[in-house]
């Protein structure tokens, strides 16, 4: 499913991190821990293709995401990535139905709000499908954030440090809602933070260290 070899990435000349390898197979939930300049967030946009030109393999579905063109990249990613960021970069201005169907849309497949609905449901959302996103509370928010990564039903979910800023009981609810997500589209779940209290819910775990 994902597997990653001999990979270092280079921000300037003289800055370059390295990962150890390691594969991910399919429906498999995993821990990327580390530190501040550990470059776990680097690794993972490298997994989503957000970063290129690196050394080694990077493959997702035996596809080595460097060979792919700018706009099968974009295609490719549309429909086998989902990305949950530590910020949710939604669109204020529009409604949550409408945040939504971007993700269809820009992945070139064809709108289903069938599936949108469901999938709302799915994250007690429903009722707030109309509403702007700007009138959201920070967990409804988060919810369409989730929502919009698996809309696509992509076999690869990526959270960025989702726990960050939460207490116990929202850390605790956020990670079991993204496990039971990713279990019911039977897609693998990587999540990167420093976030200490996820080490107990995680047993695959990959940690790396400052470089």
């Amino acid at each position: 499913m994902i597997s990653v070899s001999s990979v270092s990435f280079s921000y300037t000349p003289s800055t370059s991190l390295a990962f150890p390898d390691f594969a991910v197979q399919a429906g498999e939930h995993f821990l990327l821990l580390g530190e501040s300049g550990s470059g776990k967030t680097t690794l993972l946009h490298l997994l989503g293709g957000l970063l290129r030109q690196y050394t080694g393999s990077v493959k997702i579905d035996n596809t080595e995401l460097a060979s792919l063109t700018e706009t099968s990249l974009d295609h490719f990613r549309g429909q086998k990535i989902g990305f949950v960021f530590q910020k949710n970069h939604l669109i204020p201005s529009l409604t949550v139905e409408q945040n939504l169907m971007l993700s269809p849309y820009l992945a070139g497949l064809k709108i289903n709000k069938k599936k949108i609905h469901e999938v709302a449901d799915e994250l007690d959302i429903a009722g707030r499908l109309r509403s702007h996103v700007a009138t959201l509370s920070h967990g409804q928010a988060q919810r369409v954030a989730i929502a919009r990564a698996v809309l696509n039903e992509p076999s690869v979910i990526l959270a960025d440090e989702p726990t960050s800023a939460l207490d116990d009981k929202n850390c605790d609810r956020v990670i079991h809602l993204l496990m039971k997500v990713a279990e019911h589209h039977h897609a693998s779940l990587i999540i990167a933070t420093h976030d200490q209290r996820l080490t107990s819910v995680f047993k695959k775990q990959l940690r790396l260290s400052p470089q």
